[in-house]
């Protein structure tokens, strides 16, 4: 799928949205400089893998701090670290800097467990559409119900 495609499945459930098309941007604070209005929606996304090769897809607050030994034990995982570059292009499609929880549409293996903090469990939410020249906000249970049959599973984490 490509951000056009994302467009399109918006469009046809009838899903409310905005679309902000921006210059690239690869971290998270290359999102905040961009000034987004309900910025403080948008999300931070970790790819992540642990040493049996699970993969998990980490979607936080953008201000959130991860400390990896907290979040095995909170997400009740093996040793955590990041999947690397061919893992996010074989798995999501994605490159760095364009990780997104619609990444798992492209996967469909369905070998990724979404992790969402509990933030973003009402209200909005910014992410990619499956690039990074856009900002699409959404609510967070809309983005949830298109994820969801493409999940290994979905849970809501408190990550405070």
């Amino acid at each position: 799928m490509k951000k056009q495609d994302i467009y399109s499945l918006l469009a046809e459930r009838g899903t409310e949205h905005k679309i902000f098309e921006h210059e690239a941007v690869y971290t998270i604070e290359g999102m905040m400089a961009l000034g987004l209005p309900d910025s403080h929606r948008v999300a931070k996304n970790l790819f992540l893998r642990d040493d049996k090769k699970h993969f998990f897809l980490l979607v936080t607050k953008e201000d959130r701090k991860i400390n990896m030994k907290d979040l095995q034990t909170r997400l009740g995982t093996r040793r955590l670290s990041f999947a690397n570059e061919t893992q996010l292009m074989d798995i999501l499609g994605l490159i760095s800097g364009a990780v997104c929880p619609l990444g798992v549409l492209n996967d469909s293996e369905k070998r990724v467990t979404v992790f969402f903090d509990d933030y973003f469990a009402r209200g909005n939410i910014g992410v990619h559409p499956l690039n990074n020249t856009a900002t699409v906000f959404l609510s967070a249970a809309d983005l949830v119900d298109i994820i969801r049959p493409y999940c290994l599973d979905l849970q809501f984490v408190n990550l405070e």
